[in-house]
């Protein structure tokens, strides 16, 4: 299992915004979710970079989902969640990868929020030798623990039962004391997909309902027309209030990323 302690604080990456503060309460315990794949520093980094801070600061969420977040000492890249941690402005992160703490090059996936954290875990999902990871915090939303959670699944077509196995050890992990549950990430396929089943069964429902946008991968880098990036929240404890994806829009012919990201507002029950 990978170390507990991922939470970065000041100093352990610097500059960093490591104090959490409460943002603006919503009406009625809503919260704003985000999560968004930033393509690590492919593509025309110093180009996308302002980009990928601008588009993230005008959602304003409360809870921020990163995929392909890189350091590399090797070519002076300082954690990019750390740095938009700092760029955003009063965030708290944390980052999980299977490199070792303290290596130079680390490649993982990270929460940003502004809420107050509770509890923080990471672990490595099955099957171990696909390298994938899963990272949870808890935060309070006005008073009350929310389980949020980021994860980036297998990516071949065919690997619908690794899917399948990763998503049933990532539940199988996760505390079992009643939080609302928010399960968020690239998952590399879209709800068609047998090895989503779990998710897209009773128990959640994908913020983005199907059919209601025709792509999160971005067909300006050459992908095809697939939604693969999800927010998925249990139907016990949230009510869909809106959903959008953002970071669709170039600027001078440049997109923040490979990818779009998805924003959602969940009120909980």
């Amino acid at each position: 299992m990978i170390a507990r302690r991922t939470l970065l604080a000041a100093g352990a990456l610097s500059p960093l915004a490591a104090c959490a503060t409460t943002p603006t309460a919503r009406p009625g315990a809503e919260l704003k979710l985000a999560t968004f794949n930033i393509w690590h520093n492919l593509g025309d980094w110093p180009a996308r970079r302002p980009l990928l801070i601008a588009a993230l600061k005008a959602e304003d969420a409360d809870v921020i989902a990163l995929q392909e977040v890189l350091q590399d000492a090797a070519v002076g890249l300082e954690n990019q969640a750390a740095m938009l941690a700092r760029e955003l402005g009063d965030y708290r992160v944390a980052f999980v990868s299977t490199d070792p703490e303290g290596a130079p090059r680390r490649y993982g996936n990270a929460l940003l929020t502004r809420l107050p954290v509770t509890a923080e875990a990471s672990t490595r999902l099955e099957p171990l030798d696909d390298y994938r990871t899963a990272l949870r915090l808890r935060v309070s939303v006005q008073g009350r623990p929310v389980d949020v959670v980021v994860t980036h699944l297998a990516w071949q077509d065919d690997a619908g039962p690794v899917r399948a196995r990763q998503i049933a050890s990532l539940l199988d992990w996760l505390p079992r004391d009643g939080a609302p549950l928010v399960v968020m990430g690239d998952f590399n396929a879209t709800q068609d997909d047998s090895g989503l089943a779990v998710l897209t069964g009773p128990r959640f429902f994908s913020a983005l309902p199907r059919g209601s946008v025709v792509t999160t991968l971005n067909p300006a880098k050459g992908h095809p027309n697939r939604v693969i990036d999800h927010i998925f929240a249990e139907r016990s404890a949230f009510a869909p209030v809106t959903a959008h994806l953002f970071g669709d829009t170039p600027a001078n012919g440049e997109y923040p990323s490979d990818h779009f990201g998805v924003a959602a507002t969940l009120r909980l029950s």
